[in-house]
């Protein structure tokens, strides 16, 4: 009988001037909410969500796919990839120049990468059509000079009094 119970001490130290059965009852509430959240915490190994390494990636059990990107702005991509809630990982080769990148992504999430692969590429192909700012600037520069060299400057003006 003695092999099949397992005993256990625990001790619960309580500051407090009387200890009543109220007391006592929120200690013990607190002590067993304690021990559930520890028991939840090492049941459930930690899931990462959007960037991570290719070894997290690996270890949630699904299969692997990869793009390979050869955009050095591989930064802007982060963005849509959050939008969407893709799982990915980067990886920079650095065997070629100009360095190439491979995106591994779960292999369910290949719909939804495809769906973020296309609206990213959208918007760069919007971006480069786009004239970038400081050609903007530039050129208001040059026709503002430009204005101001048709403009004739008169130093000596007439006033219309003759000594």
């Amino acid at each position: 009988m003695q092999d099949e119970v397992n005993t256990k001490v625990v001790a619960i130290a309580v500051k407090g001037g009387k200890i009543t059965a109220e007391v006592l009852e929120k200690a013990l509430k607190k002590f067993v909410e304690e021990i559930e959240k520890a028991q939840k915490s090492h049941s459930q190994p930690k899931t990462y969500r959007g960037k991570q390494s290719i070894k997290h990636l690996v270890s949630q059990n699904a299969a692997i796919s990869n793009i390979e990107v050869t955009d050095g702005n591989i930064k802007a991509f982060e963005h849509t990839a959050n939008k969407y809630g893709i799982d990915y990982a980067l990886k920079k080769d650095t065997s070629e120049q100009p360095p190439r990148y491979l995106v591994f992504f779960k292999g369910r999430d290949v719909d939804v990468m495809t769906q973020a692969f296309k609206e990213f590429s959208a918007k760069k192909v919007r971006q480069s059509e786009k004239p970038s700012l400081r050609q903007k600037l530039s050129r208001s520069r040059e026709a503002a000079k430009a204005q101001q060299r048709e403009k004739v400057k008169i130093k000596n003006k007439d006033r219309g009094v003759e000594l």
